[in-house]
């Protein structure tokens, strides 16, 4: 991550940001500049099966075997994030950062076997035009922080925007004791 860019960070909702389909999501930045941004929401796990739909990798894919809402536009289209072995450069993977990047779903699978340590495929992606994104975190909708490559992949993804915020080291914290209503407070 450079100064320039927030590719590979996390975006987590403020609790200011309380209408879906953003309340409390956690969004990998997968490409970040000044022409705009893209991501998935990582938190939001489907109750569709893979095989269900792209039955070629649902062997391919980890734990819970299910597609994910990566977010609100192109939800008729997926995407797959994957983390790649080290020094792999498989057919169809495109990095993004580090050993993450996207792969190409039309690829045959048997071409990346070997290759791919984690992959997970969202329906719909986040997106945002040139300084969009910059004017949501400067109007508070969004908390910028570092990503773990544990978090795209998480086994229990409808708890990873309280644990994104219990682990951070300053007053944002706090914030993952947020209750889910705070009218019933």
């Amino acid at each position: 991550m450079t100064a320039s860019t927030l590719t590979g960070s996390l975006l987590v909702a403020t609790p200011l940001l309380d209408e879906p389909p953003f309340r409390r999501s956690v969004i990998l930045l997968l490409d970040h500049d000044e022409d705009g941004a893209l991501g998935v929401v990582v938190n939001r796990a489907a109750d569709l099966e893979v095989d269900q739909v792209l039955p070629d990798w649902s062997d391919t894919v980890n734990e819970p075997g299910v597609l994910f809402m990566g977010g609100p536009v192109g939800t008729d289209s997926a995407l797959a994030v994957a983390e790649v072995i080290e020094s792999a450069d498989p057919p169809g993977w495109r990095e993004c950062f580090g050993r993450i990047g996207l792969i190409d779903l039309d690829v045959p699978p048997a071409l990346l076997e070997g290759a791919i340590q984690r992959m997970r495929i969202f329906a719909g992606y986040a997106g945002w035009s040139g300084g969009q994104l910059e004017g949501e975190i400067t109007e508070g909708a969004w908390y910028v922080v570092p990503s773990e490559p544990d978090d795209v992949f998480s086994l229990r993804p409808e708890g990873l925007w309280r644990r994104v915020l219990r682990r951070q080291k300053d007053q944002m914290a706090y914030l993952a004791t947020y209750p889910d209503d705070p009218t019933q407070n």
